[in-house]
């Protein structure tokens, strides 16, 4: 161990400091601005956008539930522009994601609010709290080290890092199995989307038996289009890649890049027809990442919840997406109970269950909210809300939040929740009484 000391700069003083530009952290930046509040945003990649545009995860999920738009208000505004920007919207209802006219319409987004001060390239390395109280953010960036003061902080950084440096409670998977698989999501070209006629899966278990996998697995997400002849795959898995240290990390994408080539054989020669010219061309500058940290709120979400459809007084939103934990091994087990899983914990049309505001909400901490796959909520539950809609749902809440919290002088525990609500609908969010 070794002691270091240094003086830096306090380079921005804000009412809301937003960590992590992914969905939560977009909406969470916009939201507040929009509130009137002065935010500042801290980046890790060259671009916003998180998941979609980092590791190249190619669609969104459903942002409805076959009857009602549930990511209402800034969720509908960015897949409206995405609509716009001819994005292709599989027959399912589910709107894949065309990477670079992505990255612009969010750059068109943020640099739209004038009370939005951002950074790309910028990692939130510590924390500086006294009594709960989060006072500085330290961060790291090519000018060097330097700390930003916020009345509010969020954290959106996907991994809960904040709120874990600052001593909030948090789980990391839980005692029964290792953390999800991650997945090196890629960009293919050479595609014939006319011609194809296999489930992609078809031919899976036969390519299996003839040796063309290294890893024996049976749960292939697949090739999404993106473009003429283009489509994004979220194809193959890393197994036991914990993405809180950087060993792990550093071997999941080394293990990533290793298979997709023998992804590459099946396409061209398993599944033939539409894929003969099928090839990779680019893959993600960072792993798709299904979870890590969750951090412990005024209120955890359990797949109870999800089991009743939950409904809450102090909802800050809906969802339906279904209970959706990727096997965490090849075997032919495990997978068989992750089918079951997928199709028989499953809503209808129409249904939903509430968010509450206290997911939201970290306990021990008092000027800090958490958005995105790293709020409130327990394994299974985690891995319905973890899509890019629902971190919509939740950025949009925290960042309306925080500005009622600066405006009224309270902490994020003390916010009128009823006050929020109806700020949130003005701005458009689905919430049905």
């Amino acid at each position: 161990m070794i002691s270091y000391n240094k003086s830096i700069p306090e380079k921005y003083n804000v009412d809301l400091c937003v960590v992590g530009g992914g969905p939560s952290g977009l909406c969470a930046a916009i939201a507040a601005a929009r509130q009137g509040l002065s935010v500042y945003v801290a980046e890790s990649q060259g671009f916003f956008g998180g998941a979609a545009t980092a590791a190249l995860v190619p669609a969104f999920m459903p942002f409805d539930n076959g009857k009602d738009f549930l990511a209402g208000g800034l969720g509908r505004e960015i897949y409206d522009h995405c609509i716009n920007a001819g994005f292709h919207l599989n027959p399912s209802g589910v709107l894949n994601i065309n990477l670079e006219p992505y990255k612009k319409i969010l750059d068109d987004m943020v640099q739209a609010e004038e009370n939005i001060q951002f950074s790309f390239f910028t990692n939130l390395i510590d924390v500086i709290q006294e009594d709960g109280k989060v006072k500085q953010g330290i961060f790291a960036a090519k000018s060097g080290v330097f700390a930003v003061k916020a009345k509010i902080f969020a954290d959106c950084s996907g991994d809960g890092d904040l709120c874990a440096w600052a001593g909030a409670t948090y789980e990391l998977g839980d005692d029964t199995e290792p953390l999800m698989p991650t997945t090196l999501c890629s960009l293919w070209a050479g595609i014939d989307w006319n011609d194809k006629n296999f489930r992609e899966n078809e031919r899976l278990e036969l390519a299996i038996q003839d040796g063309v996998f290294t890893q024996h697995d049976r749960h292939l997400t697949g090739l999404f289009k993106s473009a003429e002849s283009m489509g994004g795959g979220n194809i193959g898995h890393s197994y036991n890649v914990d993405a809180t240290d950087e060993v792990s990390l550093t071997q999941g994408m080394l293990c990533g890049r290793k298979i997709l080539p023998e992804y590459e054989v099946y396409y061209r020669e398993y599944l033939m027809r539409g894929y003969t010219n099928a090839h990779v061309v680019a893959t993600g500058s960072y792993l798709g990442v299904r979870e890590t940290r969750r951090v412990m709120g005024d209120y955890v979400m359990t797949v109870g919840d999800y089991i009743k459809r939950a409904r809450f007084d102090d909802e800050i939103g809906v969802f339906s997406y279904p209970i959706d934990i990727h096997p965490t091994n090849t075997s032919k087990e495990r997978f068989t109970d992750f089918e079951n899983e997928w199709k028989n914990m499953r809503y209808e049309k129409g249904e939903f269950y509430g968010i509450p505001y206290r997911v939201l909400v970290p306990l021990g901490l008092h000027n800090v909210y958490v958005a995105g796959r790293c709020a409130s909520f327990d394994r299974k539950m985690q891995s319905s809300i973890r899509t890019m809609p629902c971190c919509f749902i939740m950025g949009q809440a925290a960042g309306a939040g925080a500005a009622l919290a600066v405006k009224e002088g309270k902490s994020p525990r003390e916010v009128d929740v009823q006050k929020l609500r109806a700020v949130l609908k003005d701005m458009g969010a689905f919430l049905p009484d």
